[in-house]
């Protein structure tokens, strides 16, 4: 529904009422916001997953054609491809650039052209802050707190389809994420397992009688996101997601992260007008102890590279209608700390798994990393975040409106999905 006259505080009622709810709920009932029958999305579903805390780019996709690497990382740096003695060591991908070994998941899907890193990339707002380069990114205005919206809720309101699927927009999370926020709902779910009724009778019974109560009042906005919560309880019921099991034998990570993109696939197969989803994984802060081959980080990018792997199985053929894109509010510093971690920094790298890519298996301008091409001790910007997400906006997502989703924004191509992205 179209909400862009109402008022800030107007939209925010139907979370409120839900919250005023969860004294008499379960603890697992989501916190909840939705969007009005569906219809199919105009292009891709897409994915968007946000890396929290400032992912280590360098030690994900190996620079490790750039002597300046080693030099300033002794204890962190992942070994040369062809370094002898050294096992596990960086898988190359073209001569310059390479995976963490723990990454080994995600090599066929490189190879196959079906997943790119694009290197050298972020928000040009020089901001070291969690909170602020988070929420610039989210909104899509970096150094600019203007908008309230997030880019992902602008797309879906500039690309009205029709579609009033209470599973429209899903967040994976307890809260809306950022992206979301805006004229068009979404709904946020911890998960669907846990949201399943059929499986928590004596949960479910109170909970709609609350519901079937609240519905009853009249057409107000309690009564309103009351009619909502059934009508997604109703639909995630039917769903099954429970009782999913993934195809081609894919095997989704024990993890939070897994399990989200295990629902994901679950909401896709079902047919039930998901557009968009916004998956968090935490955990990426490495200020000590970060680890090189073994470590904190080695066990971040495993997860990650496995649960992206076993939805690439998962989707098979469907991944032509499928786009995921990967980012984090910033990189890390080049150079190591006392504590063998690394500390924030400014460029990293971003992901976007297609089955319609046509890119080599890094995209990058690479500035170097010698003391005269960083920013500060950090990896320079050379690809705006925004161009990346334009991109795949028009040409994946088929919207038109990239003007409106990233205002006072010209996107440069990229060129991950061919000619066309010039």
């Amino acid at each position: 529904m179209t909400v862009s006259s109402r008022s800030r505080r107007a939209l925010l009622r139907p979370q409120t009422a839900l919250h005023m709810l969860n004294g008499d709920l379960p603890a697992w009932m989501p916190r909840l916001t939705f969007a009005p029958k569906y219809e199919n999305p105009a292009g891709d579903v897409l994915i968007s997953i946000f890396l929290r805390g400032g992912a280590d780019a360098l030690n994900m996709i190996v620079p490790h054609g750039d002597d300046n690497y080693y030099t300033a990382r002794p204890q962190l740096a992942i070994p040369r491809p062809d370094e002898r003695g050294s096992d596990p060591k960086t898988i190359d991908l073209d001569g310059f650039f390479g995976l963490h070994p723990n990454m080994e998941a995600l090599e066929p899907v490189f190879r196959a052209g079906e997943i790119a890193a694009i290197h050298a990339t972020g928000s040009p707002d020089p901001t070291r802050s969690h909170f602020r380069a988070m929420d610039y990114m989210e909104r899509g205005t970096p150094g600019q707190n203007q908008l309230s919206t997030g880019w992902v809720a602008r797309h879906l309101a500039t690309l009205d389809t029709g579609n009033q699927s209470p599973l429209r927009a899903v967040g994976w999370g307890t809260s809306i994420p950022a992206q979301l926020r805006g004229p068009v709902t979404a709904v946020a779910i911890k998960s669907i397992v846990d949201y399943h009724l059929g499986g928590r009778e004596e949960a479910a019974e109170p909970m709609l009688e609350t519901l079937n109560a609240l519905y009853s009042l009249g057409d107000d906005e309690i009564a309103r996101a009351a009619q909502q919560t059934k009508e997604t309880i109703d639909m995630v019921q039917q769903v099954g997601v429970a009782q999913y099991r993934a195809r081609s034998g894919a095997l989704y990570p024990e993890s939070e992260f897994g399990l989200a993109l295990l629902q994901t696939a679950a909401l896709l197969l079902a047919d039930v007008g998901l557009e968009t989803v916004c998956i968090d994984a935490g955990g990426w802060d490495t200020h000590f102890a970060q680890g090189s081959t073994q470590g904190e980080f080695a066990n971040l990018v495993t997860d990650l590279a496995q649960g992206l792997a076993a939805f690439h199985e998962d989707m098979g053929p469907d991944m032509e209608n499928v786009t995921v894109v990967v980012m984090s509010e910033f990189g890390r510093r080049l150079a190591e700390n006392a504590s063998r971690g690394t500390d924030h920094g400014h460029g990293g790298a971003m992901l976007v798994m297609s089955g319609s890519l046509q890119a080599d298996p890094v995209v990058a301008d690479w500035p170097g990393l010698d003391l005269e091409n960083l920013d500060d001790g950090d990896l320079s910007i050379t690809t705006d975040y925004r161009d990346v997400l334009s991109e795949i906006i028009r040409l994946r997502l088929n919207n038109p409106g990239v003007a409106d989703v990233f205002p006072d924004f010209e996107p440069a191509p990229v060129g991950l999905f061919g000619s066309s992205g010039a």
